[in-house]
């Protein structure tokens, strides 16, 4: 059964939402109500849906109960109930989508970092392969790619390539390609026709925010001192210095430098500030690293999530036992989302397991 005081609940904050947008609330607060207000509006239209197919399932029970229903009325309610029950399975799967949670990264653009593994020369060259099936792929979403950072092979594709893609739905849809995607062919260079195994490592980041640095008052404590060294009587008779701590991180700046104790706060925040932003930066850098490396692995050969065969044509996704024979248009990008849409469903399915347990 449906959550019915949870659907009741989202309709009325989205009303709720929408009478506040409608007043004319500014800055931060339109900001926040718009994002709220295009996160709900489509689980609102879903629930609303629902319930009119779910009224009108009633009306014909109703009017086959009724044995004033004449003859033809009943038949055609008999005739048209099989359609409006398909209909109505159709709109509450989409709606349990819809009420899933959300992965807040999910509407993030996304960074993408491809980096050649085992095989030498044949794996920088399939590395080019996959960046050109996700440029492509991208182009038909409507999205941007822009180029971060790019290492070439020796005999062409890339030992690294680092892309950002911005667009809708671009980290929700790409972060299924995180791993390692194994590729079997006859290299060029290969004279005998054998078959080779080399491999490529596939990151997809979701791109960080600013970092905020936006700093409580409240976490701050300040002293003020007299400025110790040279500087004559001055420094001596006013407690111009000032000893910024900030307390949850234990960050302290001290600036005595400025007779001016106004001066040496000003500057003093300036430098907590940076110290704080910089501190930000290397943790998000650290917390990227270890998801990069909990994404890719090794990159042996051995570790995978997706196998293309070009002899026989075929592609492999490990993770769902998918194999598609159209390695062609996937490489080319046009028929990825087909993988893709299949990997989604599959997690999807995995949610709503764990929410019906």
């Amino acid at each position: 059964m449906l959550p019915v005081a949870k659907l009741d609940a989202l309709v009325v904050r989205r009303d709720l939402v929408e009478a506040e947008l409608s007043a004319g609330v500014e800055g931060e607060r339109y900001i926040a109500l718009s994002r709220e207000f295009s996160e709900l509006s489509p689980v609102v239209e879903a629930i609303r849906a629902f319930r009119t197919a779910e009224a009108e399932l009633a009306d014909i029970a109703q009017l086959l109960a009724d044995p004033a229903t004449d003859r033809e009325m009943a038949a055609l309610a008999h005739e048209e109930k099989p359609a409006l029950e398909e209909r109505l399975a159709t709109l509450e799967h989409q709606l349990r989508l819809a009420l899933l949670p959300k992965d807040a990264a999910d509407a993030k653009n996304a960074i993408l970092e491809i980096r050649a593994g085992t095989g030498g020369d044949e794996a920088s060259l399939f590395a080019g392969d996959l960046y050109r099936m996700y440029e492509r792929f991208a182009a038909l979403q409507g999205w941007q790619v822009e180029l971060i950072s790019a290492s070439e092979g020796t005999v062409g594709g890339f030992k690294e390539i680092v892309a950002e893609v911005r667009g809708p739905g671009a980290y929700a849809r790409l972060k299924f390609e995180s791993g390692v995607h194994r590729v079997q062919r006859v290299p060029a260079t290969e004279s005998g026709g054998r078959i080779h195994t080399s491999a490529a490592t596939v990151a997809v980041l979701p791109e960080a925010e600013e970092v905020d640095l936006a700093i409580d008052e409240g976490d701050l404590r300040i002293d003020t001192m007299r400025a110790g060294g040279a500087g004559g009587q001055h420094v001596n008779k006013t407690e111009s210095a000032v000893r910024i701590t900030h307390v949850p991180t234990g960050t302290v700046v001290v600036v005595q430098d400025e007779r001016s104790q106004h001066k040496n706060r000003a500057r003093a925040m300036a430098i907590l500030r940076s110290r704080l932003y910089d501190d930000e930066r290397r943790r998000l850098a650290a917390t990227r690293a270890e998801d990069r490396k909990l994404q890719v692995g090794s990159g042996d050969r051995s570790e995978r999530i997706r196998t293309y065969n070009f002899p026989q044509g075929r592609v492999t996704d490990h993770r769902i036992e998918l194999t598609l024979y159209k390695l062609p248009e996937i490489i080319a990008g046009t028929a990825l989302g087909e993988i893709i849409d299949a990997l989604v469903a599959d997690h999807q399915a995995g949610l709503l397991a764990a929410e019906a347990a």
